[in-house]
């Protein structure tokens, strides 16, 4: 995948969007640099600003807050699944096929695509599996769901779970399963670095492997 990729995401999560400035494409670089260097709880936006000396203001005229910004970069990381998702699946006739692909795509460490220069997906996605957590389990999040924030994790969602119906529409619990994945998925990635003793994923067995072997209860 070389070829430019406009990837889209909820305007309510900006007040201008970064994708249109070349400061906005700095501030959404450099801050995923940054908060995987120091952890989303120790990132601000004055830190930002000294990263690439502007402003703090002229950072707020982008993002209400650094919770606004993760959830952007959340949704943006969802958007690029999906591409990848429809990219991997595209021709794909037989259903079960469809959706080991599918979830490979989810499960699987992720690298950097070129086709994104202002964006490293592979630093992006090491933020994801320690920080995505954090942009729903607040208190907001009912009203911020109203607002749309999460439509495109939850597109994604939806979208496997037709592929889990198409293989066998019997089945009862294609969206619990789906989100199981994918939310699933990024934290076996954590336990495998953080807390190897509780996961039986490690260098030789990756989560990938461990999901396809969950599906196969699709197909009873």
């Amino acid at each position: 995948m070389n070829m430019p990729v406009k990837i889209q995401v909820n305007n309510t999560l900006y007040f201008k969007d970064p994708e249109t400035s070349v400061l906005g494409k700095r501030i959404i670089r450099e801050s995923i640099l940054l908060i995987d260097e120091v952890g989303f709880e120790n990132f601000t936006f004055k830190k930002l600003g000294e990263r690439i000396g502007s402003n703090e203001s002229s950072l707020y005229r982008y993002f209400e807050n650094k919770h606004n910004l993760l959830v952007y970069l959340s949704s943006w990381y969802w958007s690029w699944m999906e591409y990848r998702l429809a990219f991997a699946t595209a021709n794909i006739t037989d259903p079960y096929e469809k959706l080991q692909r599918a979830v490979k795509v989810i499960t699987e460490k992720v690298e950097d695509d070129s086709a994104t220069e202002h964006i490293n997906e592979a630093v992006l996605n090491r933020i994801i599996i320690e920080e995505f957590t954090k942009t729903f389990y607040t208190k907001g999040v009912d009203d911020e769901n109203k607002k749309g924030f999460f439509l495109v994790y939850k597109k994604l969602i939806y979208i496997i779970a037709e592929i889990v119906k198409e293989v066998n529409p019997a089945y009862k619990y294609p969206e619990s399963l789906v989100s199981a994945i994918v939310e699933g998925a990024l934290h076996q990635h954590f336990l495998k670095d953080h807390f190897k003793t509780i996961t039986n994923c490690n260098e030789s067995t990756s989560p990938t492997e461990f999901y396809l072997d969950l599906i196969k209860i699709v197909k009873q």
